[in-house]
């Protein structure tokens, strides 16, 4: 394997053993080359899930779910049929992530409109789907290798723009329940004093502290009150 595609997959993989994630591949015109990229690293059992070698129509339909309206509107180079490749893939293999590549490696596109040396790679996890494009100009040969190449550089791309988003979004939901709880403190520091100060100026504070003296309701008074009738 290519030396430069060893060490990008190897950039991927740290990314994926990093939080425990799983990846899974599905390929058209590559023929097996991504999934070999990755199970030549050692533990591979531990973070690669399993792959599907499509090149029919029929086996992106059947084994992926790609629907037959996307080929017959796109074509299968495409970016969404890349991204029904990869979430079919994903879904299946019940994987983190899956990577799909779709392309025309040549020598000939057989009929397409779309020039030899085009290729989508399309990459799915369970909240986000994204797909990318190129245009390689080699042999057969070396399209494969680079069409693998680009895919873990597009891979790498978008893993680490939603890493870095599901960062943000953390440190947002961090603020706030830090400002929530802040709120509710204030509130409740500020109920108490209000509390206290209403308790401090209650008029019926001081009965209750001893007693009023000129209440007409004081024990002196009411038994002033009482008439004794002499015999």
């Amino acid at each position: 394997m290519d030396e430069d595609v060893q060490a990008t997959a190897a950039r991927l993989v740290r990314r994926l053993k990093e939080g425990n994630h799983t990846i899974t591949v599905a390929e058209s015109c590559t023929g097996g080359l991504l999934a070999s990229a990755f199970t030549d690293i050692a533990g591979a059992s531990q973070w690669f899930r399993q792959s599907w070698v499509t090149y029919s129509n029929d086996a992106k339909i059947e084994e992926l779910g790609v629907t037959e309206e996307a080929l017959k509107k796109r074509g299968a180079v495409s970016a969404e049929v890349a991204i029904q490749m990869a979430q079919g893939a994903r879904i299946k293999a019940n994987a983190s992530i899956a990577l799909s590549i779709t392309g025309i490696a040549g020598p000939t596109n057989d009929g397409s409109n779309k020039k030899i040396g085009t290729v989508y790679v399309g990459i799915a996890s369970e909240n986000w789907a994204n797909s990318d494009i190129t245009e390689i100009g080699g042999n057969r040969a070396e399209n494969k290798i680079a069409f693998v190449h680009f895919a873990l550089l597009t891979a790498i791309k978008y893993w680490d723009r939603a890493m870095d988003k599901a960062k943000v979004a953390r440190k947002e939901e961090e603020e706030k329940i830090a400002a929530e709880n802040n709120a509710k403190l204030m509130f409740e520091e500020e109920r108490a004093k209000r509390e206290a100060e209403a308790k401090e100026n209650d008029p019926w504070q001081e009965d209750a502290k001893g007693g009023n003296e000129n209440s007409p309701h004081s024990k002196e008074s009411m038994s002033s009150e009482i008439n004794w009738d002499k015999e």
